[in-house]
């Protein structure tokens, strides 16, 4: 079977930027010339029909740019500071570039309790698939603010990458794309071993692969290695959602994903049949 083949008739698509791939490595300010080339990108997606759910990292890192740090903080009330200023910020800015194209969106703000309460979980979803029926791109992001999940404790819930399959489960998306500062994944960090092999096809997320999540994230700005992003494609995979790990230095590799052809490493999704996201998500997070 060809699975790339498969990416051209996916539908309803679920996309997560890392910080690294929103930012000038120099400055650690937005790059605005690669923002505009995504607001381009998911709205030229929209104007095929498909559903985009836009799942954006970069607070803390604007946060930091806007209030004149040198560095990203350690403590965590003002790293809560800079994504407060920063999320602001950034979706104020997407809104002016997704404007251009005559394309609503609209901002999600999610915590690890609004997929494990019952009653938030399904408003959650009851939101995104209005917004999703509207025509609506929506923005997600954790809510950094008043969640120390993310920022202080990553192993109980892995940065946006866990968050983005998350959402692609619960909205029962076709497709997830990582974009970060990797090519996909390898047998081995290739920053350290020239030996390490690319992988194009997952068809099976066994323990083999999972033993290759070491962390291979050069960033500075992000928080996700691989290993979160193997993580983010246990939930994709159980729940049945393709997922695409792919270097998002350049955006335009979202429709070349999207038209099938062979970028990054694609997971192929499992059956959904006994798949319950309350589960995952209790032994993931």
């Amino acid at each position: 079977m060809n699975y790339r083949e498969r990416l051209k008739d996916k539908k309803r698509i679920v996309i997560k930027i890392g910080s690294s791939s929103l930012t000038h490595p120099e400055t650690g300010r937005l790059n605005l010339r690669k923002l505009e080339v995504l607001a381009r990108e998911l709205s030229d997606l929209r104007s095929q029909g498909k559903d985009v759910i836009l799942v954006s990292s970069g607070a803390v890192a604007t946060g930091v740019a806007a209030l004149g740090m040198k560095e990203k903080p350690t403590e965590l009330k003002t790293k809560q500071a800079c994504a407060a200023v920063g999320q602001a910020r950034l979706i104020m800015i997407y809104q002016k570039l997704f404007l251009e194209y005559n394309q609503p969106s609209a901002q999600i703000l999610m915590t690890k309790n609004t997929m494990v309460n019952n009653v938030n979980r399904k408003n959650a979803q009851n939101t995104f698939n209005e917004l999703l029926d509207l025509g609506v791109i929506p923005i997600v992001n954790e809510n950094d603010s008043i969640s120390t999940y993310e920022l202080q404790s990553l192993e109980k819930f892995g940065d946006n990458d866990t968050l983005s399959a998350v959402v692609a489960a619960l909205v029962q998306a076709d497709l997830l794309i990582l974009l970060s500062d990797i090519d996909g994944l390898f047998t081995d960090d290739p920053n350290i071993n020239p030996d390490a092999r690319f992988i194009d096809l997952v068809e099976n997320l066994d323990e083999e692969f999972l033993e290759m999540g070491k962390s291979t994230s050069k960033s500075s700005v992000g928080t996700g290695g691989m290993a979160t992003k193997l993580t983010a494609a246990r939930i994709a995979s159980a729940a049945g959602v393709d997922m695409v790990i792919a270097n998002g230095a350049d955006f335009h590799i979202i429709h070349k994903i999207t038209e099938g052809r062979d970028y990054g490493t694609l997971f192929v999704g499992q059956s959904k049949e006994e798949f319950y996201l309350i589960d995952i998500i209790d032994k993931l997070l």
